[in-house]
């Protein structure tokens, strides 16, 4: 049934190993040995995931590997289906709500240092930010990577994130900084911002 819905049986046997094994990497003759199917076939699909999206690909070693796409619009509907482990339907499923996930806020707002926090990207729809979380100030590395850590496990997929200096965001955003003003002018919300800073723009 499975197979008739998706189109064939070596697309579903795709889906269910890139699914099953987000942030790895296989490579083509790789992938025909752990799914068990002809070369060409593989090679089709892989050439159809990847014009819709679902999967990305990368160069390294002379060889072209292939990873599912975490940020493809229907990750994590598709992953509901593809898993073998469970997913937090609430969390997961959730497709990032305009409001965002109480929990995550109080986790930011509780990071010692942090000036100013903005979320976009998959954590808020309607984003189109290549960067979920932007913190600027100076938040220990090792409370940022828990953090992160948690909301990762959260949502079932990685977060893009950085952190800067507040010397460094404020001179960007007084040069209108090309990183900066992407990030202000998609959809966003604004979890800390300690100084005003932004009120001021």
């Amino acid at each position: 049934m499975i197979d008739a819905l998706f189109g064939s049986k070596t697309r579903v046997k795709l889906l269910h190993l890139f699914l099953n094994h987000p942030g790895q990497s296989f490579y083509v003759r790789e992938i025909t040995r752990l799914i068990d199917e002809q070369i060409n076939s593989v090679r089709r699909e892989l050439s159809n995931m990847l014009e819709v999206g679902v999967i990305s690909s990368d160069t390294a070693d002379n060889k072209l590997y292939y990873q599912v796409n975490q940020r493809y619009d229907y990750y994590l509907a598709l992953r509901a289906i593809f898993a073998d482990e469970p997913i937090n339907s609430t969390n997961e499923l959730r497709q990032a709500q305009p409001v965002v996930n109480e929990q995550y806020a109080k986790l930011i707002k509780e990071m010692s240092g942090l000036r100013l926090a903005i979320v976009a990207g998959i954590l808020v729809k309607g984003s189109i930010s290549s960067v979920d979380i932007m913190l600027v100030g100076s938040p220990t590395p090792a409370k940022v990577k828990a953090v992160i850590e948690l909301i990762e496990k959260g949502e079932g997929r990685d977060i893009n994130y950085t952190v800067l200096p507040y010397e460094d965001f404020y001179y960007r955003l007084s040069v209108r900084d090309r990183f900066i003003t992407e990030i202000l002018n998609t959809k966003h919300t604004v979890i800390v911002d300690t100084d005003g800073i932004l009120k001021e723009q």
